[in-house]
């Protein structure tokens, strides 16, 4: 079963930073989020997809774990993996960690996500489509 480790590097710049001088909490959830979009797309369920289905992914709940703090000019390299299990017929689990250049772990992400039928406005199992943009080209339920 495939099941593949996607790693998106950037740098953080000013615009990510608050008073502190380090990442605000809110932004982790928005590096988070560029690096799904990074291989969701790469792997052909990008945002255009998604709007001509109809169909597209949801976050039903998150755990945030700060570990080290982010500070300006840094690079760093997001790590996401999704589970070969499912939580129920419905609902994922995908797993992230932001590593700073010393691969010291700086914060970790565990996401429930669905696929919601936009029309319906109700969640949906897998699709095929789906499995593949998130690397599984096979799963397992409950």
């Amino acid at each position: 079963m495939s099941n593949p480790i996607y790693e998106y590097d950037l740098t953080i710049l000013e615009q990510h930073l608050d008073t502190f001088g380090h990442v605000n909490n809110a932004v982790y959830l928005t590096l988070y989020e560029e690096a799904r979009w990074d291989f969701i797309t790469k792997n052909g369920l990008g945002l255009k997809q998604i709007l001509e289905s109809k169909i597209g992914p949801v976050l039903l709940d998150l755990n945030l774990t700060f570990k080290s703090e982010l500070n300006n000019r840094e690079k760093i390299t997001i790590v996401s993996q999704a589970r070969p299990e499912m939580r129920n017929k419905y609902v994922m689990v995908l797993d992230q960690k932001i590593l700073k250049e010393s691969g010291k772990v700086a914060s970790t992400l565990t996401l429930s996500v669905g696929l919601m039928d936009l029309n319906l406005r109700k969640l949906i199992s897998p699709t095929p489509e789906w499995l593949h943009a998130l690397g599984l080209e096979e799963f397992r339920e409950p």
